[in-house]
């Protein structure tokens, strides 16, 4: 699954559009890696999300095969480090 589309899924941004954005202004990275918009997650990648005052890390614990799901079963696909 792609790294927006995933962002989304997972309810870590409320829009695919929104997740773009945060790709294309370079404050998501991959294991430490700057991304695109195409690139492909995978299980026990890290996410990082470089926002103004913090960042945020996360751990790709499963990829969802639904477009989005509810926001009380996150836990099952990522995990806060």
């Amino acid at each position: 699954m792609r790294i927006d589309k995933f962002l989304n899924a997972v309810n870590i941004t409320k829009r695919r559009a929104v997740a773009t954005d945060m790709i294309n202004s370079s404050t998501v990275f991959i294991n430490g890696a700057v991304i695109k918009k195409a690139k492909d997650v995978k299980i026990g990648d890290k996410i990082t999300i470089k926002y103004l005052e913090y960042e945020k890390n996360y751990e790709i614990l499963e990829i969802p095969h639904t477009k989005s799901t509810a926001k009380s079963q996150q836990e099952c696909y990522i995990r806060l480090l």
